[in-house]
């Protein structure tokens, strides 16, 4: 569905080229939006004090402050840094950040779900989901941003809507050169042959043109059903989210020679419900490739440049504990990974991300603590980023950071900024 929207007022971020050396934080128009966690790890330079302990209980803020005294860019070994750009997206606001490597904010996007669809902002659990769950960054500036379980819509430069598609768009996107643009989606519903009385969430992979026109769907429970691995639907829950899939990669075909499941045009799917790794062959609608581990709750696998996987596996280390690990994927076997060791604090029980970085390293988002790290083969920190999004009296609380992504150093909308 196409959805006509006028552009956002002043107050809404439009784009801004300014870039100031200190980033200055915009404090949410309602401190009850958004998503937040109990903040566990701070920066060493400014620790705030220490909150009352009941407050770790509270999943949301309940007051905003935007924490100015804290560095939000630690250059632990500037020169081991992959040199590039930073877009992020945070549980504070429907926003997208790009950054320079010292913090330095180029631009910003922003869409408020209340100014974009007021019919659903009117429903008091719609506050809660006032954030984009995930942005794609096109080279002329133009962006996509996902509205959790809600649906997807593409602004400009400037932060207007060029199109909205309102659906159940969830977790993940990719974009293909040609503009196509593939989704994750869901529908509640009965199934009966799931569950006869009560309700599940269906997942789908929905095809978008460029305009955001839908093209096909395509059911991931069917591709289950009607696969080799349909026997893996015994781990998923009786009802509810019974596969809750966060990850959506469409593959590009370099190595098929391999396996003839990673032709071109096939999409990698996390499963989260079913600690599952696959790849869906969207043409004959059915699951050609799956993989389990000793990861648990996983997110965000993707092929690196020699066909291994990458992943970040989020309970598999154990309690408390998360690692990123990079397996072969025609064995299983972790060549790499960082994290669930002493010395290398990593967790996050939800969400997560992983990039691997030009020069070998590996960028890593730790979402639950609202902190990104840049890491080498040989598990040093070289660069961290702590989210300056924080809540509560104390600043206990600090917005959940989804994804941050590196960018090249010369992404051409830099150019763009820099020009005017």
């Amino acid at each position: 569905m196409l959805v006509a929207c006028r552009a956002p007022a002043r107050e809404e971020l439009a784009a801004s080229p300014a870039a100031p050396a200190v980033p200055v934080q915009v404090a949410a128009a309602d401190p009850a939006q958004g998503k937040w966690r109990p903040a566990r790890g701070v920066p060493p330079a400014a620790k705030p004090a220490e909150a009352p302990a009941d407050v770790k209980a509270l999943p949301y803020l309940q007051g905003y402050r935007p924490a100015q005294d804290r560095p939000v860019v630690i250059e632990r070994d500037p020169k081991a840094v992959q040199d590039g750009l930073n877009l992020y997206v945070s549980g504070h606001a429907a926003e997208a950040v790009l950054m320079d490597a010292h913090g330095r904010i180029l631009h910003r996007w922003r869409y408020p779900l209340r100014r974009l669809w007021p019919e659903l902002a009117k429903e008091p659990a719609m506050e809660k989901l006032e954030y984009w769950r995930r942005a794609y960054l096109y080279p002329n500036g133009d962006l996509l941003g996902i509205y959790e379980g809600l649906g997807l819509v593409k602004l400009d430069a400037r932060s207007r809507v060029l199109w909205a598609h309102r659906g159940g768009t969830h977790h993940d996107l990719s974009v293909l050169a040609d503009g196509t643009i593939y989704t994750l989606d869901r529908e509640g519903k009965i199934i009966p042959r799931i569950n006869p009385t009560e309700g599940v969430l269906e997942d789908f992979v929905t095809v978008l043109d460029p305009d955001g026109r839908v093209r096909r769907r395509i059911s991931l429970l069917e591709c289950f059903e009607r696969s080799p691995y349909a026997r893996l639907l015994r781990r998923m829950p009786p009802s509810g989210d019974i596969f809750h899939t966060n990850t959506l990669e469409v593959l590009d075909g370099r190595f098929a020679d391999r396996d003839p499941a990673f032709r071109k045009g096939n999409l990698l799917v996390s499963v989260l419900k079913l600690d599952t790794l696959a790849v869906v062959d969207p043409e004959r609608r059915t699951v050609v490739w799956a993989r389990t581990g000793g990861w648990r709750r996983q997110h965000q696998p993707t092929f690196l440049d020699d066909g291994h996987l990458l992943l970040f596996d989020n309970t598999g280390a154990g309690p408390g504990r998360s690692r990123v690990e990079e397996l072969d994927p025609r064995t299983g076997k972790v060549v790499w990974q960082y994290g669930g060791t002493p010395g290398a604090d990593l967790f996050s029980k939800t969400l997560g991300s992983c990039q691997r970085l030009p020069n070998g390293n590996t960028l890593i988002t730790e979402s639950e603590n609202g902190r990104a790290l840049e890491v080498t083969r040989d598990h040093r920190v070289v660069w961290e980023f702590y989210n300056p999004h924080r809540a509560g009296e104390r600043g206990e609380l600090v917005a959940v950071l989804f994804e941050m992504l590196r960018l090249p150093a010369d992404f051409p909308f830099r150019g763009l900024i820099e020009s005017k």
